[in-house]
């Protein structure tokens, strides 16, 4: 029981990383390619502090990957199992919305 419980508590850690929409959008922008910092950066258009703070917890929780090429380092998924996640949970989001959008058209 006690296994249980402390697998539970690592799921839901891993799960926490997940929750911040920075997060999830540099997931989905690792989705096909490796990009470095100042890739990242033009897309997400955050503060390069508070993008290297998010790629630092990605990383420790071993969500991504590094590879340093010159001075560059470049981020990639470590493993490609998050994007499965990712995408059944977008598809969850996606049947809410259409029943709240089907919902709201029956109600006007």
């Amino acid at each position: 029981m006690a296994m249980k419980k402390e697998f539970y508590t690592l799921h839901s850690d891993l799960c926490r990383f997940l929750t911040h929409p920075v997060r999830l959008e540099i997931l989905d922008l690792l989705r096909n390619k490796e990009m470095c910092v100042n890739e990242l950066l033009e897309e997400i258009q955050i503060s390069q502090a508070n993008l290297s703070q998010h790629l630092a917890h990605l990383r420790q929780k071993e969500i991504l990957k590094t590879r340093k090429e010159g001075t560059s380092v470049y981020y990639s998924i470590a493993n490609h199992k998050i994007l499965e996640a990712f995408d059944i949970m977008t598809e969850v989001l996606r049947d809410i919305m259409e029943k709240n959008a089907s919902f709201a058209k029956n109600i006007c």
